[in-house]
């Protein structure tokens, strides 16, 4: 049997009975991260005692009858219940092709979860699934002493000094996280980044008042000037802690606090019994300045991969041919949806929206 589900309730209660699941996998945090155009399914596959579920985002193709599904930002793909290596995923495979046929789904596509087993094994004849790059994860099994021997020499130094100049607050007030927002802002501007990371502070009032999991933001303190310096927010959901956004005030770039909220996010992960502390990889899973900056705190890395799935490969290949203003490069043959590459979306930028906390004051 399979099934869409919208729901909240039947969404939450499928996410939680799965062996392994993510932040990545909640309604909440689809319902945070979807664009305007965008809807968020849960795919149900029921088969006896065993069960597989994929979130996917379905959006309208502009100028057709068709759509096309993608995944939230992050790390999601299929989850699983009662599913051991043994398992026959063909009738799974066919009934959720008949699935997107009947949506009118032209193609799918969805970054990976590498921690999460048989999402592959899931995937394996529907389309392709692809290696872009390398994330860097801590492993929160080992000791604290493990973990901070596998720190590069630079890194130790570099943030035990930071200790004598920042203090450590978790937020707990709006004022808190309008500093974060505005910090984060400036971040945006200073790497040109693209228009999407700007998310509205909706979507940040979304993430801290998520009921699905546990989300910090912690804040680096000067001890001279009293003011924000940086600020990082993780998520934490059964096994995993996920490093997922961050800023940086300009005057303090010199000694970035985000490594020292890393540091203090391993400690506090590690004495809260996770299992890994995600820190992800490099600008589009490129081993870059970021990536590197990342592997200082871990020698520890996984391959990230991504789902690409042509549902329908003559009327993906009819919308590829009407967009005339694709051009024929290297980097176009690889963007997946081709007919989406250089796809203008608009995502609404209020940075006078104001803040109301649901629940964040009353954390510790």
């Amino acid at each position: 049997m399979i099934e869409i589900i919208k729901d909240k309730e039947v969404w939450d209660t499928l996410v939680k009975k799965c062996d392994f699941a993510d932040f990545y996998h909640t309604y909440d945090y689809h319902h945070t991260a979807k664009a305007k155009d965008e809807e968020p399914v849960l795919i149900h596959y029921k088969e006896n005692d065993k069960t597989i579920v994929l979130p996917l985002l379905f959006r309208n193709i502009q100028y057709s009858l068709y759509k096309d599904a993608t995944s939230v930002y992050g790390y999601p793909g299929p989850i699983t219940k009662n599913i051991t290596s043994d398992f026959n995923f063909s009738v799974f495979q066919k009934e959720i092709h008949q699935l997107f046929r009947e949506q009118n789904i032209i193609s799918v596509f969805s970054r990976l979860n590498s921690f999460i087993p048989y999402q592959e094994s899931c995937l394996l004849g529907l389309g392709q699934t692809e290696t872009l790059g390398r994330v860097v994860y801590i492993d929160l099994t080992k000791t604290l002493d493990e973990q901070w021997a596998a720190y590069s020499k630079r890194l130790r130094t570099y943030i035990n000094k930071s200790r004598t100049i920042y203090t450590i607050k978790k937020a707990n007030e709006p004022a808190d996280l309008e500093a974060f927002i505005a910090l984060y802002y400036e971040n945006m501007r200073r790497v040109n980044a693209n228009k999407e990371y700007f998310y509205d502070k909706k979507y940040f009032l979304d993430l801290i008042n998520n009921n699905d999991c546990e989300t910090e933001l912690l804040l680096a303190i000067n001890k001279e000037t009293a003011e924000v310096a940086g600020g990082a927010i993780f998520t934490k959901k059964n096994t995993f802690v996920q490093y997922h956004l961050a800023g940086t005030g300009e005057r303090y770039l010199d000694l970035n606090p985000v490594k020292l909220l890393i540091d203090e996010m391993r400690i506090r992960g590690t004495r809260e019994n996770f299992k890994y502390f995600n820190l992800g990889g490099g600008v589009g899973s490129l081993e870059d300045s970021l990536f590197y900056f990342k592997s200082g705190f871990s020698k520890d890395s996984i391959l990230f991969k991504v789902w690409k799935y042509m549902v329908n490969p003559i009327i993906y290949e009819d919308l590829v041919q009407e967009r005339k203003d694709i051009q024929h490069s290297d980097e176009t043959l690889q963007y997946f949806p081709r007919y989406r590459n250089n796809e203008q979306f608009n995502f609404g930028i209020n940075e006078k929206q104001p803040i109301y906390f649901k629940h964040l004051h009353t954390k510790e």
